[in-house]
């Protein structure tokens, strides 16, 4: 691990430059989308796939930085975020549908993850459950009505292998592949996607807090800022809520 004033090896940013609050997307291109929705912004750079900016939310201060595709290099970024300041972490990011119970185009919270990646392993074991805080949790699901943005809460899936879920009749573990499939339909998971468990592992274990909020098979401008509004909301009432204690 890190010194205590060492600076990160990855990000584009260090110590003082990370709000508390991070919003972190899976693709960096989509870091001047979710910028669009905040005041006062710094595009602060990228290195690799990691994309970071700044702003302020109604004079909250939020960071917006990319993790990149999967949980490997999620890991890495929770990490130095951790490591330069930030308490609380909130996933926007795309997924595919499970159980059918969450639909194309559909908004999903996720509560918790399945861990059927590698990297969470190489943390605790399997047995430890991936969950999302109850207060991020909480407070996407408030904002989301509070906005009148429809949205579906339930358990995801985080794999390590796109194309393993996609085309699983091509990979030599095709029936182990369809087994555990069959299961998570039906254990009623809803959504797929790469980085939650690893996020909510890390989460756990770093006395942090982090959530999930994904959009079911589409990546459209209007889904992505829907979804950041409620992000972004959610972040304002707990920012509201810590003044008060």
């Amino acid at each position: 691990m890190f010194n205590k004033l060492e600076q990160v090896k990855h990000l584009p940013i260090g110590f003082g430059e990370v709000a508390r609050y991070v919003i972190v997307p899976g693709d960096p291109n989509r870091i001047p989308i979710i910028s669009k929705n905040l005041e006062n912004v710094e595009f602060q750079g990228q290195e690799r796939e990691f994309n970071a900016s700044r702003g302020t939310y109604k004079g909250v201060e939020v960071s917006v930085v990319s993790t990149g595709i999967g949980c490997p290099s999620t890991a890495i970024a929770v990490e130095e975020l951790v490591h330069i300041g930030a308490e609380v972490f909130i996933r926007i990011g795309t997924s595919g549908s499970v159980d059918g119970s969450a639909k194309k185009g559909d908004i999903f919270i996720a509560t918790g993850a399945v861990r059927d990646d590698g990297t969470s392993k190489q943390y605790i074991p399997i047995e430890f459950p991936a969950i999302a805080s109850f207060e991020v949790v909480e407070h996407l699901i408030n904002a989301s009505k509070n906005l009148n943005i429809k949205t579906k809460v339930g358990i995801c899936q985080s794999k390590d292998s796109f194309f393993g879920e996609i085309s699983p009749e091509k990979m030599p573990v095709s029936p182990y592949l369809d087994y555990k499939w069959n299961a998570w339909q039906k254990g009623g998971v809803g959504a797929s996607e790469m980085e939650a468990a690893t996020l909510f592992i890390l989460s756990q274990i770093r006395n942090v807090k982090a959530g999930a909020i994904l959009a079911l098979e589409t990546s459209d401008e209007e889904t992505i800022q829907n979804m950041t509004k409620v992000v972004l909301e959610s972040i304002y009432y707990m920012e509201m809520e810590k003044k008060n204690q």
